[in-house]
């Protein structure tokens, strides 16, 4: 029997990274081959051109899968009903732009997002906060949908999980997919912690630890965490623009996951409200190593935390909490 259609929200869907976005969830690269779906796509007034052009050419390519599209600049239409909401757009910060100015922006923009999500969305709505600051922009949502449980707001972390692998996989000259288990704790920025202390790496002569098998603590202590942390700079340095592509293909990865589960041994990243795991500090978003099942997350429990990491957990963690100190002064102004 045909499955019935998921409505997924992608707010600032005319930008770029909602562009290389929703052909990938129209394919069913984030729900599944055999899962329709119904594409609400929210931008601001000035892109409703662009956001049209959009429209026309999801029209135009004829997937199979998508079976209706809203494209509007209103809130409530955008929210009415979805079952997932992917939260891209958000208030870039400009030259010149001081972080509390670019975090006041957001702030105002995130909470009528949350009012419009908790009035209008679905009761059991997934949602996925892409925008930067991105764990931060995802407190504030938790914070005006009060009806959306805790554990259903979530942000990105799963590019820069996506990219700590990229790196491994290419030290190694291996196949990606043969690479599990790194770890981004903490903040979607660039006083994240990529871990590789619990990854695997997979190969003809069974399973050995990523450790053992790149054999140079100091690449691994040293130039590999600052690639993965300056990843994002280094991409519009060279692109001139930011990474579209690998960002909406990780937003497909983070979803998929946690509504279809992952693999058996094997875990991902995932910003999530802090229950103060790892003597991380509660309340605030942060990432950490999790498993899926039942479309519900599960920290993963008992990891060994050695000095090094300890340091950067905390220093990760400090940056957070005055992030949401900055956020909750924007919102009282």
């Amino acid at each position: 029997m045909a499955k019935d259609p998921v409505r997924v929200l992608v707010t600032g869907a005319a930008g770029q990274i909602g562009y290389a976005l929703v052909p990938m969830i129209a394919r069913g690269i984030m729900l599944g081959p055999d899962q329709p779906v119904i594409l609400h796509l929210l931008d601001i007034p000035p892109a409703v051109e662009s956001l049209n052009g959009v429209k026309m050419e999801l029209i135009d390519a004829a997937f199979p899968l998508l079976q209706g599209i809203v494209a509007t600049t209103d809130v409530a239409e955008a929210c009415k009903d979805v079952n997932i909401a992917v939260m891209v757009g958000g208030f870039p910060r400009k030259e010149g732009m001081e972080r509390k100015d670019v975090m006041s922006k957001n702030v105002s923009i995130y909470k009528g997002q949350a009012s419009a999500l908790e009035q209008y969305a679905a009761k059991d709505v997934k949602v996925l906060v892409v925008a930067n600051p991105a764990n931060t922009n995802a407190l504030i949502l938790k914070e005006f949908a009060p009806s959306i449980p805790e554990k259903n707001i979530t942000c990105l972390t799963r590019l820069d999980h996506n990219r700590a692998l990229g790196q491994v996989a290419e030290r190694l000259g291996v196949a990606v997919s043969s690479v599990k288990n790194v770890i981004i704790w903490g903040n979607h920025s660039s006083s994240q912690y990529p871990d590789v202390n619990h990854a695997v790496v997979e190969g003809p002569d069974g399973v050995k630890s990523v450790r053992s098998a790149v054999a140079d603590d100091a690449w691994l202590n040293g130039e590999f965490i600052k690639v993965v942390q300056q990843r994002g700079a280094a991409i519009i340095k060279a692109r001139k623009l930011s990474s579209a592509l690998s960002a909406a293909s990780s937003a497909c990865d983070h979803i998929r996951d946690w509504v279809l589960g992952t693999p058996e041994g094997t875990f991902v990243s995932m910003g999530v409200y802090s229950d103060g795991s790892y003597h991380t500090p509660p309340g605030i978003i942060f990432s950490f190593p999790v498993t899926c099942k039942n479309g519900n997350w599960n920290i993963v429990q008992g990891l060994s935390i050695d000095q090094f990491s300890r340091e950067k957990l905390d220093a990760t963690g400090a940056e957070l909490v005055e992030e949401k100190e900055v956020a909750y002064s924007c919102i009282s102004e």
